[in-house]
């Protein structure tokens, strides 16, 4: 683990989520802000009936919460709901830079106006012709995503199917496919100004440098405590920016079922950590 990522575990230990501390008044002073994908649900799946239930019930006692995931605004009501995306006091998609209060835009920024599109052109155009020459056990179709805010890059495509998507996962996590895709467009690209960051199972997000999960934080100043739940936390993983910020209180996630730590409770499910951060609070 990267000595950043262990400095904010550590964090971690101190700041009260291992040992109590005195806890100030619960409303808007605390926030629970999710990634989605992996976190509350599998990677583009759906929210379980029992992990929205629970969501459901954190809301109604008067929680304040937020998401924030690297999907369009499309995807992310397919998997949380639109209803459920009304309830939550913020949703943020394209990693924080597409920004919705109670279901209504209140922020957006454009990577076609930050590149230019003779810029824009000539990225997707390498990057196609990259796709077109690797070689791995299959292809599908959509190998390029344009969202509002960045691209989205999938080197087996997203019409892939979800059985393909999961042997794709296997395979990169062998041969690392999205990792040297990656440093291929760093060394082809180092003055467009851009961030890289791999999500999901089968794709990587390319936006400008800054327009990471951190872009969020700025829509969220009136809170004093903001605790943070994701998976893709180690560098490189579009969780990585935001977990080490110095403004949230960060909880590692390895899938919507359980919670991992480097010391204390190595396995503690993502319900009874925020259950037991609420009754914290109260103390």
């Amino acid at each position: 683990r990267s000595s950043a990522a262990s400095d904010v575990y550590k964090r971690q230990e101190y700041m009260g989520i291992y040992q109590r501390k005195e806890m100030k008044a619960l409303g808007k002073r605390m926030l629970l802000l999710f990634d989605v994908d992996g976190t509350l649900t599998p990677s583009r799946g759906s929210l379980t009936p029992e992990m929205r239930k629970f969501l459901e019930s954190i809301i109604a006692k008067g929680t304040p919460m937020a998401f924030v995931g690297g999907s369009d605004i499309k995807k992310q009501k397919e998997q949380l709901g639109e209803d459920f995306l009304m309830k939550a006091d913020y949703s943020f998609t394209e990693n924080g830079v597409v920004a919705f209060q109670k279901g209504k835009m209140i922020g957006a920024s454009s990577i076609k106006d930050y590149l230019g599109e003779e810029k824009l052109k000539k990225f997707i155009n390498f990057c196609l012709h990259y796709v077109a020459y690797l070689d791995i056990p299959i292809k599908r179709g959509t190998f390029i995503e344009y969202r509002t805010a960045m691209l989205n890059v999938s080197p087996i495509g997203r019409n892939c199917d979800q059985t393909e998507r999961e042997d794709f996962f296997k395979y990169d996590n062998e041969h690392h496919i999205r990792a040297k895709f990656i440093e291929v467009l760093k060394q082809e690209f180092p003055d467009y100004g851009l961030h890289f960051a791999i999500g999901g199972q089968i794709s990587f997000d390319v936006a400008p440098n800054g327009w990471d999960k951190t872009y969020c934080l700025k829509y969220l100043k009136d809170y004093e405590e903001i605790h943070f739940f994701g998976d893709k936390t180690e560098p490189g993983g579009n969780d990585y920016e935001i977990f080490i910020d110095k403004r949230i209180i960060p909880h590692h996630v390895d899938n919507p079922d359980a919670v991992s730590y480097t010391h204390l409770r190595a396995h503690e499910t993502l319900r009874y950590l925020v259950c037991r951060l609420l009754l914290e609070k109260k103390k």
